[in-house]
């Protein structure tokens, strides 16, 4: 699908107009994971400008028993009755199902892993798709203004540890939820993306030959997806990183996280801007450095841009 909207959205691209913001947060302190939320918000407020199509949001939180999963789910209809799929669920997988309800989506706490409950739900509700899962993460995206979709998933009153944030002007696919990012296509692995990759149709059909299955035909899934690859082969993130590096053309600028790692690359040609600020307590990083400007401690933040094809990693409990 090719909307009158993506054609304008096209427009404003090749005559210059900054495309898509990225933002994200990695706590080093604790002590800041009630402010995830809150701090999160004003940042991709900064760069609505960048994106005005959609927004959307990963955020990671140990708030579940060992063991269990969280799957974020979007229905297709307003008001879907969630805890009636939990226990449908809960029946056909003899296993407890808790359905934690936000706005349109839902999240669904259960100690079934992917492939079992991906294929329950496509028996039990097919139309429900899966925005991401994990131990710890968390998935909310949708059309519209980036802040009134913060305050309409409650993101400004978010706990957490580690956070991403996106806002998009479409410029490889449709304005559609599915679309928008973050990409969440392996356990607690999520994807934003500035730029377009040019290859992706060819990197697409080599994925689906090794039996990768693709929910859009959006040029940001196959980065997330290639990245997912790299990593199921034993890769770790800096090298499945440099797998998109040495794979993908285009201009790009790519915020990756993990259960335990935040991540950024830009390509060979760094056209795409982002700006990184460090302190003891965290890691920032922003498209704009007006992104970054309220944080607290920002002025003693050690703030750079990183290089071409330069990937940065920072590790949870890491010094």
């Amino acid at each position: 699908m090719y909307s009158e909207e993506t054609a304008q959205s096209q427009v404003g691209w090749q005559q210059g107009v900054p495309v898509c913001g990225i933002v994200g947060l990695h706590f080093k302190n604790a002590r800041l994971d009630p402010l995830l939320g809150a701090l999160l918000v004003p940042m991709v407020d900064a760069l609505t400008v960048r994106g005005p199509d959609s927004a959307g949001y990963g955020i990671y939180s140990q708030d579940v028993d060992e063991g269990c999963f969280k799957y974020s789910l979007r229905a297709p209809l307003d008001g879907f009755a969630w805890a009636e799929l939990a226990q449908r669920l809960a029946t056909a997988l003899d296993r407890g199902v808790e359905a934690r309800p936000k706005a349109n989506d839902a999240v669904l706490v259960t100690t079934v892993d992917e492939v079992d409950f991906r294929a329950a739900l496509g028996r039990e509700a097919p139309d429900v798709r899966i925005f991401g899962w994990g131990r710890t993460l968390e998935v909310y995206k949708d059309v519209g203004h980036p802040l009134e979709i913060c305050n309409h998933y409650g993101i400004p009153r978010a706990a957490g540890y580690q956070g991403i944030g996106h806002t998009r002007m479409a410029t490889e696919s449709a304005i559609t939820t599915e679309h928008s990012h973050p990409f969440g296509v392996g356990e607690d692995l999520a994807v934003v993306h500035n730029g377009s990759f040019s290859n992706h149709a060819t990197v697409r059909r080599d994925l689906i030959e090794r039996g990768h299955r693709f929910d859009t035909d959006n040029d940001t899934e196959v980065g997330a997806r290639l990245i997912a690859d790299a990593m199921a082969r034993g890769a770790d993130l800096e090298v499945a990183l440099k797998t998109v590096v040495s794979t993908m053309d285009g201009f790009f600028t790519l915020l990756v996280t993990t259960r335990t790692q935040f991540a950024v690359v830009r390509d060979a040609f760094a056209c795409k801007p982002l700006v990184v600020a460090e302190t003891s307590d965290y890691v920032a990083v922003g498209s704009e450095y007006c992104a970054l400007a309220g944080l607290p401690g920002i002025e003693q933040a050690d703030v750079f841009e990183p290089m071409p094809e330069e990937v940065h990693t920072w590790t949870r409990g890491a010094a």
